[in-house]
C-alpha cells in the first residue's frame, strides 16, 4: 500500500492559482485587504483543484501508541495514562473532542501501539506492537513495523476520505512522544538537541539535560541514515508518529487539504514529505506550539503557522482551532459579492484600507 500511495501522490495544481486570485481581486474588498486568508484561499484551491472550493466537513484522526523511552524517566507522566487517555476521547471528554465538536468533525480514535490491549467499542484496533522499543537501547521498531504504522495511517485518512470528510486533522496521545519527536527531529536536521527538547508533557526545568541526554545517546547508538527516513522512523519514531506521517501521505494522494497541529505533528509531516516531497504542497500548518522545537521543525518544512496561542497540548486542538480560519477562507470566496455583481465601481475604492 505504501507504494501505491506515493506512486499516486502529485504536486498541487498550481495553474488554478490565477484563476482564484482574479476572483479574490473582483471580491467588494481593496485588493489584498483580507491578507492571508486570501493566500489561504489560493492554497486550498490549488489543493482540491477546485476554483471553489470546501472543507467541510472536516475529520479528525488521533493515533495513540506508547514509547519505550517512558523507562528512561523522560515524561512527567506513567505509560498508563496513554490508555487512560485514549478512554477519555472515547467517552468524549478530552480537548480535541470539545473543538470536533465544535467544527462538527468526524472524529475517529486509533489504536496502533499503545501498551495494553483495549476493549470496548470507540477505538480501531491497528495495533503494530505492545509500543516502541526503548531507542536508547535498541530500534524503536523494525522496518516493516514502520511500514505497518505508515500503511494504518493510510488506512485512516482513507475511512476518513470516503466518509465525506474534505480535510483532515491529524492528533496523537502518547507518553513520551516529545522525546521520540526530538530525536527524529535532530536526525533529519542538523539542529542541536538541546535546542529542540521541551517540558512535554510538564518535567521539570531540572530534567531537560537527563532528557538532552537519553535522546543524544539513541541518536548516537542508532546511527540513523537521514537519507532514509524508513530507517530514521524505525530506529527513533513512534507508531503514532509514522501513523501520523501515513495520515498525511493518504491524504495528500487523494488531493485533501492537511491541516497540521504542533510539534509532534509537524515533526510527522516532516517524515511524509522526506518520504515524498510533494505532499508539502497539501499541508496547512496551524499554530506554532510552545514546545521549543516546534519552530525549528516550520523552518524545515519552510512553514508559517496561522495561529499563535502559546499551545502544547497535542491531540490535534490547535488544528481544530484554526479550522474555522479554513471555513472563512472558502465561504469568502464563495459567498463575498464581486464589484459587477454589487453595482459598485471598482475604482473608487482601489486605493482605500477598507469598504465601509
Amino acid at each position: 500500500m505504501l507504494n501505491e500511495v506515493l506512486a499516486a501522490l502529485c504536486p498541487a495544481d498550481r495553474s488554478i492559482a490565477a484563476t482564484v486570485t482574479a476572483r479574490l481581486d473582483s471580491l467588494t474588498k481593496p485588493v489584498g485587504s483580507l491578507g492571508r486568508l486570501e493566500s489561504l484561499a489560493v492554497t486550498l484551491a490549488t489543493q482540491t483543484g477546485e476554483a471553489f472550493p470546501s472543507v467541510s466537513p472536516p475529520g479528525v484522526l488521533v493515533f495513540a501508541a506508547d514509547h519505550g523511552v517512558v523507562a528512561e524517566g523522560v515524561s512527567a507522566f506513567p505509560q498508563d495514562v496513554t490508555a487512560q487517555m485514549v478512554a477519555n476521547f472515547v467517552t468524549g471528554g478530552a480537548g480535541i473532542n470539545v473543538f470536533a465538536r465544535q467544527i462538527d468533525a468526524r472524529l475517529e480514535v486509533i489504536d496502533v501501539g499503545v501498551a495494553a490491549e483495549l476493549g470496548g467499542e470507540g477505538v480501531v484496533d491497528e495495533k503494530v506492537r505492545l509500543g516502541t522499543a526503548n531507542m536508547a537501547e535498541a530500534d524503536a521498531m523494525s522496518r516493516a513495523e514502520a511500514v505497518a504504522a505508515l500503511e494504518a495511517g493510510m488506512r485512516a485518512a482513507e475511512r476518513a476520505i470516503d466518509a465525506g470528510c474534505r480535510c483532515l486533522i491529524v492528533g496523537e496521545m502518547g507518553i513520551a512522544n516529545t522525546t521520540a519527536s526530538s530525536a527524529l527531529l535532530a536526525a533529519f536536521t542538523d539542529v542541536p538537541v538541546a535546542s529542540l527538547i521541551g517540558r512535554g508533557a510538564g518535567i521539570a526545568e531540572s530534567r531537560l539535560a537527563h532528557k538532552q541526554a537519553v535522546i543524544e545517546r539513541a541518536l548516537m547508538a542508532r546511527a540513523p541514515d537521514r537519507d532514509d527516513p524508513l530507517d530514521v522512523l524505525a530506529k527513533l519514531g513512534g507508531l503514532e508518529i509514522a501513523a501520523m506521517a501515513g495520515a498525511y501521505l493518504g491524504g495528500a494522494a487523494r488531493r485533501v487539504p492537511l491541516l497540521v497541529d504542533g510539534f509532534i505533528a509537524t515533526v510527522a509531516a516532516l517524515a511524509a514529505c522526506r518520504l515524498s516531497p510533494a505532499a508539502r504542497d497539501y499541508l496547512i500548518f496551524a499554530h506554532l506550539s510552545h514546545e521549543p522545537g516546534h519552530v525549528h521543525a516550520l523552518a524545515a518544512l519552510d512553514a508559517q503557522p496561522l495561529l499563535d496561542l502559546g499551545l502544547c497540548l497535542g491531540e490535534g486542538t490547535g488544528a481544530a482551532l484554526a479550522f474555522p480560519l479554513l471555513e472563512s477562507a472558502t465561504r469568502m470566496l464563495a459567498e463575498m459579492a464581486t464589484f459587477d455583481s454589487a453595482g459598485i465601481t471598482a475604482g473608487n475604492v482601489g486605493n482605500v484600507d477598507s469598504v465601509g
